[in-house]
């Protein structure tokens, strides 16, 4: 199965090296700089700056009070929806990644073959708790954000999870496997707090970012 879901036939591997073989000084600080903001440990400054766009979203001295509810409860939704799956998210990934202990790259592969910036680490590869993060971010925001905010949230998921990979941290399967775990955490909260809100499933009212 490993064979299968994991090693792609030998894939993981070899897009892991097309990508960790990419080498420029400029490029060493830009992916460095794409980690750090996938930090987990950044989760109380998101929520701060979250909160705050929250509050100069919903006070608007041209709407109605209809309208101002309905921004009220939606971005209630948002935070409710960040803060929960990332709690949830933090006891998955805390409870996955030690029972797999999959090995990272510079473990798994030979000595010399990886690029490794930054602070090198051997155990618990699956999945990318990074990558988790930057999904975790940008799923919880999709629904208060117009078309350009979402493909720069596209933007940020992607550069978090290249550059765990280009640093030497992670394989593209453990990026992935972040991606999809974070993804689904945050559909099952928003669900249930839709539900618990009793929001209708497509608001009525347009992304407001």
């Amino acid at each position: 199965m490993k064979e299968i879901f994991y090693d792609w036939g030998g894939a993981n591997v070899w897009l892991f090296h097309a990508i960790n073989d990419i080498r420029f000084e400029w490029l060493d600080k830009v992916m460095l700089l794409g980690t750090a903001l996938g930090d987990h440990n950044l989760f109380i400054p998101y929520l701060a700056l979250l909160t705050l766009f929250a509050l100069v979203a919903v006070n608007r001295p041209d709407q109605d009070h209809r309208h101002y509810q309905l921004q009220a409860t939606r971005w209630m939704s948002v935070v409710a929806v960040f803060t929960i799956a990332y709690l949830l998210d933090g006891l998955l990934l805390g409870y996955i990644k030690p029972m797999l202990d999959f090995s990272r790259p510079p473990l798994a592969l030979l000595p010399g073959t990886v690029n490794v910036i930054g602070i090198p680490e051997y155990h618990h590869s699956l999945p990318s708790g990074h990558s988790s993060f930057a999904m975790l971010v940008t799923a919880s925001l999709w629904p208060v954000l117009k078309r350009k905010w979402r493909v720069a949230g596209v933007c940020f998921v992607a550069w978090v999870g290249i550059s765990r990979v280009n640093l030497g941290a992670h394989f593209p399967a453990d990026v992935l496997a972040g991606f999809v775990s974070s993804l689904a955490v945050v559909l099952l909260v928003l669900v249930a707090i839709r539900k618990l809100l009793r929001l209708p499933v497509v608001d009525p009212a347009p992304p407001v970012i």
